[in-house]
């Protein structure tokens, strides 16, 4: 935001310098870029944060000015003199679309002559940088430039019906604006029409049909609130940015939308003649909306800021940035916010207001603030072990971003998303997906290191996918995703190793899956203790060759809540086994059809107590095993914790094992 030092002193005068005025600026939030000299005047460009929407005019400024510097503030009354016609009985206002324009209000002025600005004008507007149109274009920009409210002038005589139509468009409409571009609108887009045609695209840019020139007599003046959200997006998807969208995206003063319309007619009537129409049309409510007090407790002062300030001096900080006290007494105090500080809704932004106008450099800086130790939340904890397992693992941390193409987006899609979430932005023509699952995301790094020679790149990224949209917004679960290029069987060897280390006692069993990024008969579902955790397999050849990766990939795709909730804080010690353990293997025949983990369950219920652990060694099918067969090859540990265990001992349990999967899963023992 760039201000003039001279048109500042219009409103206060703070007795100093345009650099000293500049630096308190500065030391109160608003960054100074730098001074540029001008004819006989200063433009100082300061930062403005989102949050300040009411510093975006020169008024703002000048109010902060009249605050540091405890001087009067001074804004022009705007008065003007209408005559007993009244507006109603020349237009009207018909507003479709409420949400999109909550207040519109609109003047008329009759008999103006266009032509150019006097010198006084033009030398405010060139001060900052504008060109000078026209009188009346030019009083739009210098009072937007004055108190941060956007305004427009139609040519009411180019207005077809001579009325005011707010709606949305509709798909393929067009529109050329007064930059001489044409656009294509879509029934997202709010805009300003007359009876048969757009006129305007709300908050964002005036027409060309209706745009000022010589040769216009009579003006409709615009002076509205729009949805900041809705110029937001209509901007971003237009590609087109203006003073005006800049400003109703950060929100404007409904309270100040009249002063504005008659600061404007004041000034147009000053420069370029005229009458104004009595009683403006308004459509919309301009009601205040209710006081929601804001509770200061004194004693928070000391406490959050660090330095002592007293009580009479945080009211009087408070009083003058405009806030009204309803209440206070030697413990508390309770404020209203103004209307043109629509940021500060609660107690922290009050001490904020008051350290920032006492002056942050009255902070000490060798007076540390009262902090207190934290411990790690469990999602933060489990996070450290993933990235500790999968570190060791020898995979590779990766941040990707949040946006795919449909194209990868349906090709590896585990949770099976079909409506998915998308943005519409100029910057996003291709991929404007929100990611349903970080696999792709990981597939085009890997591809990505296959081009600069870095293969077998071993990869995983924890963060949000988008599932969903509900009430809420979207449904944006947290999940661990990672890509490799060792097996099936390794990988969920270290996912086995992941879940141990989260909790020993969790138990991990895959479930045969099919999705159509995994090559068939070789994706699972991932449970834990019997709760569903996530998908893994091996990357189906056709979604390797779609992102153009060489090397066969194994994949999986894990929810990083149900680890947070098994969690284990204080992992117990066990003592080391005192006694040897007996192996043995089991190389059964089954059908084709009978899982690993059905057999290992089948071992494991049988097994008894001495049983400890059984894990899978391999799995076989061919010659000259007949077709529908296969074997698996099974090693079981048998342990006691008091003695050694003798032969005889672990061959009754061997048998009962053997006897249960030849009757459940009609195994035979080779």
């Amino acid at each position: 935001m760039i201000v003039s030092w001279n048109w500042l002193n219009d409103y206060v005068d703070p007795k100093c310098k345009a650099t000293e005025a500049a630096e308190r600026l500065m030391m109160s939030g608003l960054n100074l870029e730098e001074i540029m000299p001008r004819d006989n005047d200063s433009a100082i460009d300061l930062e403005v944060t989102s949050n300040r929407a009411d510093c975006l005019g020169h008024i703002g400024v000048a109010r902060e000015l009249a605050v540091l510097f405890q001087k009067d503030l001074n804004i022009p009354a705007a008065e003007i003199a209408p005559v007993s016609d009244k507006t109603e009985s020349v237009t009207s206002i018909e507003n479709r679309v409420l949400d999109h324009c909550p207040q519109y209000e609109t003047r008329i002025i009759r008999g103006v002559k266009v032509g150019p600005s006097p010198d006084w004008l033009k030398t405010r507007l060139e001060a900052l940088g504008l060109r000078s149109v026209n009188n009346v274009v030019d009083v739009t920009n210098y009072v937007l430039l004055e108190c941060g409210q956007p305004l427009h002038a139609f040519d009411f005589n180019l207005l077809d019906g001579k009325k005011i139509v707010i709606r949305m468009a509709e798909k393929g409409e067009k529109i050329e604006a007064i930059d001489g571009r044409m656009y294509e609108l879509d029934e997202q887009t709010c805009l300003i029409a007359d009876a048969s045609r757009p006129v305007a695209i709300a908050g964002v840019m005036g027409g060309k049909s209706t745009e000022v020139t010589e040769q216009t007599t009579d003006l409709l003046i615009e002076t509205a609130n729009f949805a900041p959200l809705s110029v937001r997006r209509t901007a971003r998807k237009l590609s087109l940015f203006s003073d005006s969208s800049f400003r109703f995206e950060r929100g404007v003063d409904v309270q100040q939308i009249d002063w504005a319309s008659r600061r404007c007619c004041e000034l147009i009537v000053q420069v370029a003649g005229g009458e104004i129409l009595d009683v403006p049309l308004m459509a919309g409510n301009f009601e205040p909306k209710p006081e929601e007090p804001i509770t200061l407790r004194f004693a928070q002062i000391k406490r959050i800021l660090g330095v002592d300030i007293s009580a009479e001096t945080s009211r009087d900080i408070l009083k003058r940035l405009g806030l009204k006290e309803l209440e206070a007494d030697n413990e508390q105090a309770k404020y209203v916010a103004p209307t043109w500080r629509a940021d500060l809704t609660r107690e922290a932004d009050l001490l904020e207001e008051v350290a920032r106008i006492h002056g942050y450099d009255q902070i000490p800086e060798d007076v540390p603030p009262p902090v207190k130790a934290t411990a790690k939340s469990r999602q933060d904890r489990t996070t450290d072990l993933v990235h500790r397992t999968l570190n060791a693992a020898g995979f590779y941390e990766a941040i990707t971003m949040s946006f795919t193409s449909t194209e990868q987006a349906a090709a590896i899609n585990p949770q099976q998303i079909v409506s998915r979430l998308q943005v519409e932005h100029s910057s996003r023509k291709k991929e404007n997906v929100l990611r349903p699952s970080l696999i792709p995301s990981l597939l085009v790094c890997r591809r990505a290191n296959e081009r600069t020679g870095s293969s077998g790149a071993q990869l995983y990224e924890i963060s949000r996918v988008f599932t969903d949209l509900n009430e809420a917004g979207a449904v944006q679960p947290l999940m661990i995703s990672c890509v490799t290029s060792r097996g099936f069987f390794e990988l969920k060897g270290i996912l086995e190793r992941l879940v141990r280390e989260i909790n020993a006692e969790a138990k991990l069993v895959a479930e045969p899956c099919n999705d159509a990024g995994f090559t068939p008969g070789r994706g699972a579902k991932l449970l834990i203790n019997g709760e569903h955790w996530g998908w893994m397999g091996d990357v189906a050849p056709r979604t390797l060759q779609q992102f153009g990766l060489k090397e066969e990939t194994c994949a999986a795709e894990l929810h990083l809540q149900p680890l947070i909730e098994l969690l284990e804080l204080a992992p117990q010690a066990q003592a080391l086994p005192q006694f040897p353990a007996i192996e043995r293997d089991f190389n059964f025949l089954l059908e084709d059809k009978v899982s690993w983990q059905q057999l290992a369950d089948a071992i494991r219920s049988s097994g008894g107590s001495l049983l400890e652990d059984v894990e899978f060694v391999s799995e076989y099918r061919g010659k000259p095993i007949e077709a529908g067969k296969k074997t698996y090859l099974a090693r079981a540990a048998f342990r006691a914790e008091d003695r050694t265990l003798t032969g005889e001992e672990v061959d009754a349990t061997h048998a009962a094992i053997v006897s249960r999967c030849e009757s459940d899963l009609h195994a035979v023992l080779r």
